[in-house]
């Protein structure tokens, strides 16, 4: 299907709130059947979720969310680690 366009698959990388943001304004996320508080509530709470649902729906399992997954996983294991250097 491929609907999803390359600038979000690159900017959600970097700033996945605000690519949410832009997308839906656009009118770029109007393929998908996002209905609910689902969806919301991700947006707000863990975006780069909703992003990495986004595009498995979009491509399926690709290239594209195994490097988002690996963001994912760098981003909030980092954030760990960093949480315990500045309480010493």
């Amino acid at each position: 299907m491929e609907a999803l366009p390359l600038w979000f698959l690159i900017v959600s990388l970097f700033l996945p709130r605000v690519s949410l943001v832009i997308a839906y304004f656009a009118k770029d996320l109007v393929a998908f059947a996002m209905h609910g508080w689902i969806p919301p509530v991700l947006g707000v709470i863990i975006p780069r979720v909703l992003v990495m649902i986004l595009i498995y729906q979009d491509r399926g399992f690709s290239w594209w969310l195994l490097l988002h997954a690996v963001v994912m996983a760098c981003v909030y294991g980092g954030s760990g680690s960093q949480a315990k250097r500045s309480s010493k």
